[in-house]
């Protein structure tokens, strides 16, 4: 990671840099979403273009409204679980 980008976010640095040398930054890249911005809940965390290793003409992100979308339908699955209903009940 570089200095700037720890600088910035000093809470989620540590965490993206774990992530990078357990799985590698192609994970992280394809991961990012489901795996490290939830802990935005807790933390400041960049989006995924901000990452030092992104490069958008390798690299595809969500748009807005895709990660609203996904976000929804991790609510509506853990409402699922929380009550036990199977989705359209």
């Amino acid at each position: 990671m570089t200095e700037s980008f720890a600088d910035e976010y000093p809470e989620a640095a540590p965490y993206i840099q774990k992530a990078v040398d357990e799985h590698g930054e192609d994970w992280v890249l394809e991961n990012y979403y489901e795996q490290l911005y939830p802990l935005g809940q807790m933390m400041a965390m960049p989006e995924k273009e901000e990452l030092p290793f992104y490069d958008a003409d390798e690299h595809e992100t969500m748009t807005e409204e895709e990660r609203v979308e996904m976000y929804q339908a991790w609510a509506e699955y853990r409402e699922n679980l929380r009550t036990g209903t199977k989705p359209g009940e």
